[in-house]
């Protein structure tokens, strides 16, 4: 059933998935509501985020930058990357994974159909 984003997150999520996979990779699935937010963290880790449905706004404090991520988009965020987010009015679904600290140099965003 596709959402209101347009996006079916059981086929197209299973699909986003299966890319993930054959990159190696081993993604979990993880959701938020409607205006969700997360305080500013960091992680030891790379980390690679896809979204499924919905829409989630990173926000890079160190940067003075922010990363909007709608379904299919793709977040690679190095390790050690300040960083918060606020869930889309439509709530989010995304896929995410984790690679070796050292795999990314910058926080990139790559949209759906490029990845």
């Amino acid at each position: 059933m596709a959402g209101p984003d347009g996006l079916d997150a059981g086929a197209d999520g299973a699909r986003l998935e299966a890319r993930l996979q054959a990159e190696g990779l081993d993604p979990g699935s993880w959701g938020n509501g409607p205006g969700d937010r997360y305080a500013p963290h960091e992680h030891g880790y790379d980390k690679v985020i896809v979204v499924t449905s919905g829409s989630i706004t990173f926000g890079l404090p160190g940067l003075g930058a922010s990363i909007v991520l709608s379904a299919g988009d793709r977040l690679e965020l190095p390790a050690g990357t300040r960083h918060d987010g606020l869930v889309g009015p439509s709530g989010v679904r995304c896929l995410e994974a984790h690679r070796a600290r050292g795999a990314f140099t910058v926080p990139r965003r790559v949209p759906a159909g490029e990845w």
